[in-house]
């Protein structure tokens, strides 16, 4: 299982794409009977959560004022992060991780992340790379890194606080 990874400082592009291979990792871990499914399960909503959390609050409106990403931009990944929050619930919602309802839960959850990892690499951190100087994006990687630490301290992937994420969604 992969160690959830301490984000510590340095260029914001390099920080999430670390996190967007441990994000790969844990899929696959969760992919294998063999695993630790409750406790691989437990680490990435953890770090799913604070991740997401971090980009919106940290991330995406710093490149926003940058003029890397439009307002279109940052909409569209909040809202894929929405679907992968709602996608992480219905899997933590199962009980049996060794089901077919888990198995089921957790493509669909696969799919939604590898989609959203995808577009983001390119329609976002690629304007990062190239229309944010190399000491913003260092200044925005501690204060994202910052942020998400502080989220995994709190707790951020327990399933009431990831129900509730996802529920305020909806109101």
């Amino acid at each position: 299982m992969p160690k959830i990874l301490p984000a510590t400082g340095g260029d914001v592009v390099e920080i999430i794409l670390a996190d967007h291979r441990w994000f790969e990792e844990a899929l696959r871990e969760l992919r294998d009977v063999r695993s630790d499914r409750e406790a691989v399960l437990a680490d990435l909503a953890t770090v799913l959560i604070a991740h997401a959390e971090a980009e919106e609050s940290k991330v995406y409106p710093t490149l926003r004022r940058k003029q890397a990403i439009d307002a279109d931009e940052v909409e569209h990944s909040e809202h894929e992060h929405d679907e992968g929050n709602e996608a992480l619930l219905e899997l933590m919602e199962v009980e049996d991780t060794g089901s077919e309802e888990f198995s089921e839960k957790l493509h669909e959850l696969s799919e939604a992340l590898s989609h959203h990892l995808d577009e983001e690499e390119r329609d976002v951190l690629n304007p990062a790379r190239t229309d944010v100087s190399e000491q913003e994006r260092r200044d925005l990687g501690d204060a994202f890194a910052e942020e998400r630490a502080r989220l995994i301290k709190s707790g951020c992937g327990d399933i009431a606080n990831v129900r509730k994420i996802v529920e305020a969604v909806k109101d």
